[in-house]
């Protein structure tokens, strides 16, 4: 594998939330094939893209939330070419006909709680036909497209992407070893995507700080890693409250992209580490993230931002630090013996302190492991390599918490209802 090919796959712009944005994409895929006023919008998905699009904000929409909206949204939009950044199209008149549409009973949803991963259906009834798109496991993966029941091959309407999955379980046979060499092959052109798109994650990050009181964002009395973690909450936060700006996705997700870039670029330069090993760091950080997306799957029962993230932070922090394979192996140890568990509850501004947690743990597990400290195998559910570890927490994540997910989402559907 190159690095230039992993990149490709997996290091990419959204704008907003990945599982808005997929639902908008493919409402603008389907209502593409037809023409006239549209009618109706009827979406079938996965659990856990209903429970994404629950309550984060949607960018340009006038702080408008949810899956109804995203769907109303997108089916109006001009067209799909800008994938998953097609929020950028959005002008007051489609977000006040997207309105009309919803408070009409235009939008319909149906979950199908069976289904384990990424599934997004969309069918959009418009004057002269009808049209749908079909995404399968990853946000940008069309599998079929249709009008008027006929499958229309997808070049006609809009470029298909690649399958990045497949580079997550290639990268999940690599040893840590193999995936620093990877890290450490990054050409010209691979460095400069990888500071292009941390460039973006930072400015995200540093405008998130204006949505937070002062005391909170107050950088005199804190230490590095109490402000990097702050800084890395606020992009997080700005994200999933819908602020406007292009992020970096990281394995099909911007909170991802956000949690590693961010630490792992300015504590480089803070320590005066040289642009080369911070690019290096930033690419491992990403590889291992990637590695572990494959096991917890592209949307989870646990938080893949703290956790995911959180063992590509610390891989990457070791590497800044000279450290190797063994000290990364044992600092994702004490990554996965501390934040195993932690839920996701859906994408919504409440994941900021989540990836504050995950970044403060990166820092103290790196730390730790670079003195030689980590959780033993004998411990929990660790094994006695990375990848074993990594196994057992996909083991945890994927069939331990299956059950939290349908409970999750009774109580979100009980809160629509009441409402």
């Amino acid at each position: 594998m190159l690095l230039a090919d992993y990149l490709e796959a997996e290091w990419r712009p959204a704008l907003g939330c990945t599982e808005p944005a997929a639902i908008a994409w493919a409402a603008a895929t389907a209502a593409s094939v037809c023409d006239g006023p549209v009618r109706a919008v009827h979406l079938v998905c996965d659990p856990r893209t209903y429970k994404n699009c629950y309550a984060v904000g949607i960018p340009n929409s006038g702080r408008r939330t949810g899956i109804l909206w995203s769907m109303a949204l997108g089916a109006l939009l001009p067209g799909p070419d800008r994938g998953l950044e097609c929020f950028a199209d959005l002008t007051p008149e489609i977000v006040d006909a997207a309105g009309r549409l919803v408070e009409a009973g235009g939008t319909t949803v149906d979950v199908e709680t069976r289904r384990e991963w990424l599934h997004i259906d969309c069918t959009v009834a418009r004057a002269g036909g009808v049209g749908r798109a079909v995404i399968e496991r990853e946000h940008s993966s069309l599998v079929r497209l249709e009008r008027n029941g006929v499958t229309v091959e997808p070049g006609q309407a809009v470029r298909a992407a690649g399958e990045p999955g497949s580079v997550r379980q290639e990268l999940a046979t690599l040893p840590i070893g193999a995936l620093i060499d990877l890290a450490r092959s990054a050409r010209e052109a691979d460095r400069t995507v990888l500071r292009e798109g941390a460039a973006r994650n930072i400015a995200i990050a540093r405008h998130g700080l204006s949505l937070f009181p002062p005391r909170f964002v107050d950088t005199a009395h804190q230490d590095s890693l109490s402000r990097l973690s702050r800084l890395v909450c606020a992009g997080v936060h700005a994200r999933m409250s819908g602020e406007p700006f292009v992020v970096m996705t990281l394995a099909g997700s911007g909170n991802k992209g956000i949690t590693c870039a961010v630490p792992l670029t300015l504590w480089g330069r803070e320590s005066g580490v040289t642009d080369t090993r911070i690019d290096e760091a930033l690419a491992l950080g990403c590889l291992v993230t990637s590695s572990v997306t494959h096991q917890l799957g592209s949307l989870s029962a646990a938080c893949g931002a703290a956790i995911a993230a959180g063992l590509g932070v610390a891989a990457g922090l070791v590497l800044l630090e000279d450290g190797g394979a063994d000290e990364i192996a044992l600092a994702m140890s004490n990554i996965v013996g501390n934040l195993t568990g932690m839920i996701c509850d859906g994408a919504k501004i409440g994941c900021g302190l989540k990836t504050m947690t995950g970044i403060d743990a990166a820092f103290r597990a790196a730390s730790l492991a670079l003195a030689g400290i980590g959780i033993p195998a004998t411990d929990g559910i660790l094994g006695h390599s990375p990848a074993e570890t990594l196994v057992n927490l996909g083991r945890i994540t994927t069939r331990g918490m299956a059950a939290m997910d349908t409970e999750i989402l009774g109580i979100m559907q009980n809160k629509l209802r009441a409402r």
